[in-house]
C-alpha cells in the first residue's frame, strides 16, 4: 500500500496562493487516480482535484476551477496542488488519496490510501 505524505498547507491572506505537495512512498503514483480532498470545520470531506492514473485527465470541483491545478512528477513520485486567488472559504485540511480507478475518487470511494492531511487557512 503506497504511503502519502502532504506538506505545504499553512496561512495565505485571501487573493494568495498555495502549492501543496502529496510524497509517495512504497508504490508509484502512476499506478493509481490521485486525487486532492479537503474537510472544513462542519463540512463533509469534499473531493476538489482529481489525476487518471495515466496523467492525461483531470476533474476539478466547481468551487476551485480555474483557480487550481493538480498535476503530478513522475520521477519525484509527488502529486501537487496549486490553488490561486484563494478565499477564505477553501481554508480547509487538504488530504491527497491515492484509488484505484478515477470514478471511485470522484465518488469519494477511495479505496486506496490517504495522507494525514495539511491545514491551509486562509485570513487576513
Amino acid at each position: 500500500q503506497v504511503q502519502l505524505v502532504e506538506s505545504g498547507g499553512g496561512l495565505v491572506q485571501p487573493g494568495g496562493s498555495l502549492s501543496l505537495s502529496c510524497a509517495a512512498s512504497g508504490g508509484s503514483v502512476t499506478g493509481y487516480a490521485m486525487g486532492w480532498f479537503r474537510q472544513a470545520p462542519g463540512k463533509e470531506r469534499e473531493v476538489i482535484a482529481a489525476l487518471t492514473k495515466n496523467g492525461e485527465s483531470t476533474w476539478y470541483a466547481e468551487s476551485v476551477r480555474g483557480r487550481s491545478t493538480i498535476s503530478r512528477d513522475n520521477a519525484k513520485n509527488t502529486v501537487y496542488l496549486q490553488m490561486n486567488k484563494l478565499k477564505t472559504v477553501d481554508t480547509a485540511v487538504y488530504s491527497c488519496a491515492a484509488a484505484s480507478n478515477f470514478a471511485r475518487l470522484l465518488a469519494r470511494d477511495v479505496d486506496g490510501s490517504w495522507g494525514q492531511g495539511t491545514q491551509v487557512t486562509v485570513s487576513s
